[in-house]
């Protein structure tokens, strides 16, 4: 993995936008960072997790921490990282959860975390993923590392450097196991464990099969069970007892069925004797029967003919009585229209109907005269009535027309009235509106003063607790340094103890006759003695801790009285000279101000509206005064058009209604003459047609009876018969015609010839066949029970024959996969008890501590090196990962947590740089083409340090680079590649040089 680009902006110290490209150090290979302490050096570390991550460990559950404590409300906050891995580009782009300026209005809000993963193509960069979780999620399948395993071997940041080194060998495994791809490893494992069981699953379902097929063929063949466990022998011996038993059933069957045959036989002969007797003694007394109800059909017969007679007669009658009826019918009606006729001759009319004949007589030549002097009348009336039927309509028409014009006059009033009164309106609402827009344009300025009022007022405030937090400040200040002294007086009182007792110490370790160690001399004339009780190691070492805490302690108050006082001045500078009392009125004061400001600015919106209001208001008053003035005009032509119309239709009217109310009237009278003169003239035509038809169809009706032999209509009536009627008599008939013939049928059949006249009884027969039939089916049935107990016996064995055969093959199986995979899980024969994964990562540990040791053995003299840890651990635990350092002074092994604060950092460095190295030629695994050390050379002396940086500079030609972070001032002159970090006057921080960002 190759980190190439680090884009920043609103993190940490870092306020405005800094871009970092690492790719212009490749040729250095290892390059300084470097500037002052809280500069913002490991918050380059910082991003580059947080991009990767979306978390910083020492900010852990602090997200909003993140955001840079200079950055305004609208400032934005950003991580973008570019990173390779293997032959592919990808770059990230995340965002922390913060406080931002809202869009609209004042204030902040929440902005939440953002993020996206691009990757690049031929095409240029294309997004994969836009969501946090999105972004989680592909990054799990594109850089496996997890995040502490990431700080383990790559992002080497403060307080987590020496974690490989000091690792437990569960944790090892997870790093390597993520770097080399070994997870393979574990699923070989994981899958012989698997085929294992399956095995024993297998073996064990075979011999439970093997019982469970034992139990049924025993059931099956009504065997005796096996004592233990079946073999074959045992289900060969119930295969043949069974296939014995099954013959024996096959012969019964066979002879029960033969009997059943012969029986069956007799039984049918009796049944079909006794069937045709009892069906010739039915035919014969069918026969019997219908000889006695032969003179009853015979009359139906003679009956049935003269109602065929009388049906044809029947038509002509009825249609005699029809033409009668409708004759009386029309005789009626022309007697009514005589009446009506006579009734209007009698009447006054109003210029009276023609004379037409005497004494209400009338003649069809007489009313046509009536008739066609009646229409002439009507038709000069026609345009008359017309004009006639118009005058309502006129008049409801002028009626509201005369209203419309009265209404016209009062709009064409008010319209007028709002014309004269609206201007006077809009220039009194211009000169409100001039008033209330001067005293809105105070807003801005009383907003600004009020917020300069408010800021001073929370100055004031902080000025005086910080007042009293510096009061307590120089009380602890007091304190820490009177214990720093009395720390520093004890500790120096120790010192001074412990070198006055060392001649005492030495006198007593004196020996006669031994030669001293500081002088050599055997003779020891004058030896010092101890006062008072001795003074070790252990105290002074206890006293110094408790010095160099209390200088901190002391450090930390000072550097809290700096700070509030700091703090104190910022806020004296923004109270001013104003107290609380005055400040608190000047905000009243302002707050009245812009509060009587936007009321103005509302009362000018309004007065804005209004005056728009007021001018649509004066535009449709004239528009209305427009249109009132043609609209009267208009009715007032249309009021003098319809009262002309109407003075010329009452003249028309006047002349043509006589002495009747209307011409309406009139015509109505003429109207009904009309019509009463044509009904009789018609009734009198029906008639005459009605009395022609009538004696036509009498005549016809006797010639027919004549025809008949029927003497009169009487006779032809009582022969009649309804349809309904006819039908059931000619079916009786029939019945009893096809009822004779298919007796006499029956009794001429050959098969009725000849046979006994008493009863056959088959009963006997039935009995002897259903007693065969019985011992039949259950012969039967035992032998397709024993045939079934065979069938499914027979597909037992043949599992069972399976089973045993396929057991023998399963054991040798199971047997090298039990044996296999307990090697390969760490379990005996394998006395490492090392698994197959572990032995992987093992060898590719010793071969990250051969290439560490390279390097630790020149950075410590050949004191140390790392040495591979496979014993067997505590309680039969999992081994093959362990670690060790071997010092040469003592050529022995000890745990590496007993090597002291500049070994463990020498030991770290190399274990880190061997790793790297390892997994950068390992194929298929993760090429660690970057790594960041933060911190730790200044543990270092300088002939140490020296050689470290001496092996550090061999790895330019490694292609990897590196990037320190250190103060340690040889470090600056030693490394020419630097990244500087300085921080401005406004207290933020810068990378210089500044690069242009891409």
């Amino acid at each position: 993995m190759k980190i190439k680009r680090l884009r920043i902006a609103g993190f940490g110290p870092y306020k405005n936008e800094q871009t970092i490209d690492f790719e212009r150090f490749d040729d250095d290979g290892i390059f300084l960072i470097t500037g002052k302490t809280g500069a913002g050096k490991s918050s380059i570390l910082d991003a580059i997790c947080f991009a990767l991550y979306g978390n910083v460990p020492r900010f852990e559950g602090t997200e909003s921490q993140l955001r840079s404590d200079y950055c305004e409300p609208e400032d934005p906050t950003f991580v973008e990282l570019d990173f390779g891995l293997g032959e592919q580009d990808y770059r990230l782009y995340r965002t922390p959860r913060y406080e931002k300026a809202k869009k609209r209005g004042a204030g902040t809000t929440m902005a939440q975390p953002d993020a996206r993963l691009d990757r690049r193509g031929s095409e240029g960069w294309r997004t994969i993923a836009t969501r946090p979780v999105d972004v989680g999620h592909e990054l799990t399948g594109i850089l496996p590392l997890k995040q502490d395993q990431f700080l383990q071997v790559i992002l080497l940041a403060q307080n987590r450097f020496q974690r490989f080194l000091l690792a437990k060998t569960d944790d090892r495994r997870a790093v390597l196991r993520t770097l080399f791809g070994t997870i393979r490893f574990e699923q070989l494992e994981t899958g012989l464990i698997d085929r294992r069981k399956s095995l024993d699953d297998e073996l064990a379902a075979v011999v439970l099969r093997l019982a469970g097929l034992a139990a049924a063929v025993a059931g099956q063949a009504q065997f005796q069970a096996a004592e233990g466990t079946a073999d074959r022998d045992w289900f060969d011996r119930a295969q043949q007892w069974l296939d014995g038993k099954f013959d024996l059933a096959i012969d019964a069957a066979e002879q029960a069925d033969t009997v059943v045959t012969a029986a069956t036989l007799h039984h049918q002969v009796q049944e079909d004797l006794r069937r045709r007797q009892d069906r010739r003694d039915t035919a014969a007394a069918e026969a019997a029967a219908l000889a006695g109800r032969r003179d009853s059909v015979d009359v139906d017969r003679v009956a049935v003919q003269a109602a065929t007679r009388a049906a044809r007669v029947w038509p002509l009658l009825t249609a005699r009585r029809q033409a009668e009826e409708v004759l009386a019918t029309a005789l009626a009606v022309e007697t009514d229209a005589r009446h009506r006729w006579c009734a209007l001759a009698e009447e006054e009319p109003c210029d009276g109907p023609a004379d037409v004949g005497a004494a209400g007589t009338a003649s069809h030549e007489a009313l046509g005269t009536v008739i066609d002097d009646l229409l002439g009348r009507l038709g000069s009336l026609n345009d008359v009535l017309v004009a006639e039927h118009m005058l309502p309509g006129l008049e409801r028409e002028l009626a509201e027309v005369r209203a419309r014009l009265a209404l016209h006059f009062e709009a064409l009033n008010a319209a007028a009235a709002r014309v004269e009164r609206l201007p006077g309106q809009i220039d009194t609402v211009d000169r409100d509106r001039s008033v209330a827009a001067l005293a809105a344009a105070r807003e801005a300025e009383t907003r600004a003063t009020l917020s300069r009022l408010e800021a001073a007022r929370a100055a004031t405030e902080v000025v005086s607790a910080c007042g009293v937090e510096l009061e307590g400040a120089f009380q602890a200040d007091i304190e820490a340094a009177a214990e720093n002294t009395a720390a520093a007086v004890h500790f120096q009182v120790l010192v001074d103890r412990r070198l006055a007792g060392h001649a005492g110490e030495l006198a007593e370790q004196l020996v006669e006759g031994k030669a001293c160690e500081v002088c050599g001399s055997t003779v020891h004339p004058a030896r010092a003695i101890s006062r008072g009780e001795p003074v070790t190691e252990t105290d002074i070492e206890e006293a110094r801790l408790q010095m160099v805490a209390g200088q901190a302690a002391l450090e930390q108050t000072r550097a809290r009285i700096q700070e509030i006082n700091l703090r104190l001045t910022e806020a004296r500078t923004r109270a001013g000279d104003s107290g609380v009392d005055e400040l608190e009125a000047d905000v009243a004061a302002a707050v009245g101000d812009l509060t009587a400001a936007r009321e103005a600015g509302a009362r000018e919106a309004a007065l804005k509206t209004e005056k728009a209001r007021l001018r649509a208001e004066l535009e449709e008053a004239g528009r209305a005064l427009t249109e009132a003035r043609q609209a009267k005009e208009q009715d007032a032509t249309r009021l003098t058009e319809r009262e002309s119309q109407q003075a010329g239709i009452l003249e028309r009217v006047t002349a043509q209604r006589g002495r009747c109310a209307s011409v309406t009237e009139l015509v109505a009278r003429l109207q009904g003459e009309l019509d009463a003169a044509r009904t009789l003239d018609d009734a009198l035509d029906r008639s005459r047609e009605h009395a022609v038809v009538c004696d036509a169809a009498a005549a016809m009706a006797q010639t027919q009876m004549v025809a008949e032999g029927f003497a009169d209509e009487a006779a032809a009536v009582a022969a009649r018969l309804t349809e309904a009627a006819l039908f059931q008599v000619e079916a009786r008939i029939r019945r009893h015609d096809g009822e004779t013939a298919a007796a006499l049928a029956v009794l001429a059949e050959p098969e009725l010839g000849g046979l006994p006249d008493e009863p056959v009884d088959p009963a006997p027969a039935r009995r002897d066949l259903a007693a065969a039939a019985a011992l039949r089916d259950t012969a039967i049935a035992d032998r397709a029970s024993l045939a079934e107990r065979v069938t499914v016996t027979t597909g037992l064995l043949g599992e069972a024959r399976s089973c045993f055969d396929a057991s023998v093959e399963l054991l040798a199986t199971q047997a090298q996969v039990r044996a296999l995979a307990a090697v390969v899980h760490g379990e005996e024969p394998n006395m490492k008890r090392m698994r197959l994964e572990t032995y992987v990562l093992a060898a590719k540990l010793e071969q990250i501590i051969a290439s560490a040791n390279g390097r630790l053995g020149i950075m410590t003299g050949g004191r140390y090196a790392l040495e591979h840890d496979d014993s067997l651990q505590y309680r039969g635990s999992q081994s093959g990962l362990g670690l060790a350092i071997r010092d040469e002074h003592t050529g022995r092994a000890r745990p590496t947590q007993s090597l002291s604060g500049g070994e463990t950092f020498l030991a770290s460095l190399a274990l880190a740089l061997g790793l790297a190295e390892v997994v950068s030629n390992q194929a298929g695994g993760i090429a660690l083409d970057t790594l960041f050390v933060d911190e730790g050379f200044g543990s270092l002396d300088s002939a140490t340090l020296e050689t470290a940086m001496s092996t550090l500079a061999g790895l330019r030609a490694g292609g990897r680079t590196i990037g320190l972070i250190s103060h340690v001032d040889s470090m600056k002159e030693q490394i020419p590649a630097k990244l500087s970090i300085i921080v401005t006057d406004q207290g933020c921080s810068e990378i210089e040089p500044a690069l242009v960002p891409v």
